[in-house]
């Protein structure tokens, strides 16, 4: 399903202004990946998909009978919530997609985003880098199909901020090609805590029997990141854009007034110092980069750069032999014997296996304490930071 995608535009309060037809005013923004996109998954056992709880994201669904399913969804008639826009070009057009910017900083998968693109089929996109491909990751998606506001219109895409809360309401939009079978309302909000909810009022039809011939069907989220590969027929690298972690709701919930919720977790991006990278209990799997300065699993929008840094190489946390209780820690950069008698004054626990250099620290794994552990990585941070700043490992 290709999308134009439409440059940020000024729009008018929808409570001051009557609905005016597109004119055709806003020239449709050129695709800006060069050389080609390809955009694909990763395989099965690096691509996360999950249900009720997960990596990223924790989530609850709420019924017609629940009292938060009210609580969440936000009235844009009530002025108290801020000033709402009503999206002309959106409003009156099929397939297309607009940027908005945001007024506060919104953590999406532990990225930090200040500009998001609406599009009219009941979705946000939430990537950086803009193509014609929308549908297939990086998206915010309470209901994504296809909907064609242009049929009717009654058909409205309105979107509040009011600094702490963003929301989208796609309103009285019908399905193309089965406009008669009903108008759909519904919302997603993006909270400035990283919570994140969607708001059904109106679902006249079943997801299940909504075609996805013509358009993607979809509900929940979605991020990927973009590595450049070279080809070998060519001198121009190819960008791959690969969605490293899915969130796909039970569809059967979408219902008249029902409501998701979703909650952000820690992710490693959000420590600022190898210490906490390494001890925090609210994550697993981080590792620190020295060179970038940057807590990461190696899974987020920045592996390009990572992995242009080595960073995934730079520091490997070995399994611990119980034999002699000794953890290791390998430092691939580190190659040549003849620093250790240089570094040993410094650094006397370093090492020489014959072919890389080890820091080893003995340490009881039986009978030492959780905090010896903590202990022992932040020694690890700071000897690792000493060496790489004298740039001899």
């Amino acid at each position: 399903m290709r999308y134009h995608v439409n440059g940020q535009q000024h729009e008018k309060p929808s409570h001051r202004t009557p609905r005016e037809p597109w004119l055709g005013y806003a020239r449709v923004a050129r695709e800006v990946l060069g050389g080609g996109l390809t955009i694909d998954t990763l395989p099965d056992n690096m691509t996360h998909l999950v249900e009720d709880a997960g990596r990223y994201y924790s989530w609850r669904s709420f019924g017609p009978d629940d009292q938060r399913t009210n609580e969440l969804w936000v009235d844009l008639n009530d002025l108290e919530h801020g000033q709402v826009r009503m999206h002309g070009i959106l409003s009156n057009t099929h397939r297309q997609a607009a940027k908005v910017a945001l007024s506060f900083d919104f953590p999406f998968y532990g990225h930090y985003l200040r500009q998001i693109t609406i599009a009219t089929g009941g979705f946000i996109f939430m990537g950086e880098v803009t193509h014609r491909m929308l549908t297939a990751t990086q998206y915010i998606a309470p209901l994504m199909a296809n909907f064609d506001p242009s049929f009717s219109k009654e058909s409205i895409v309105q979107y509040l901020d009011n600094g702490e809360v963003f929301v989208v309401q796609w309103e009285r939009v019908r399905l193309h090609g089965r406009e008669a079978e009903g108008a759909y309302t519904f919302q997603a909000a993006l909270h400035l805590t990283g919570t994140i909810t969607f708001s059904y009022r109106d679902i006249p039809l079943p997801v299940e029997v909504i075609s996805s011939a013509e358009h993607q069907v979809k509900a929940g989220l979605s991020d990927a990141f973009m590595v450049n590969l070279q080809s070998p027929q060519s001198s121009d690298a190819q960008r791959r854009l690969y969605e490293y972690h899915r969130v796909d709701i039970d569809t059967t919930k979408i219902t008249n007034n029902s409501a998701f919720e979703f909650t952000a977790l820690p992710t490693c991006l959000q420590h600022d110092s190898c210490e906490l990278c390494l001890s925090s209990n609210l994550t697993s799997g981080c590792t620190w980069c020295n060179i970038l300065q940057r807590c990461s699993d190696g899974m987020d929008r920045h592996r390009q750069e990572w992995l242009d840094y080595a960073c995934s190489e730079e520091v490997e946390l070995d399994h611990v032999n119980e034999r002699s209780h000794t953890l290791h820690v390998l430092y691939i950069k580190c190659k040549s014997q003849s620093q250790l008698p240089l570094l040993k004054p410094q650094f006397p626990s370093i090492i020489w296996t014959g072919q890389r250099c080890y820091i080893s620290v003995l340490l009881n794994v039986v009978n030492s304490p959780p905090i010896l552990f903590n202990l022992l990585k932040t020694m690890i941070c700071h000897e690792k930071e000493g060496i790489m700043e004298a740039g001899q490992c």
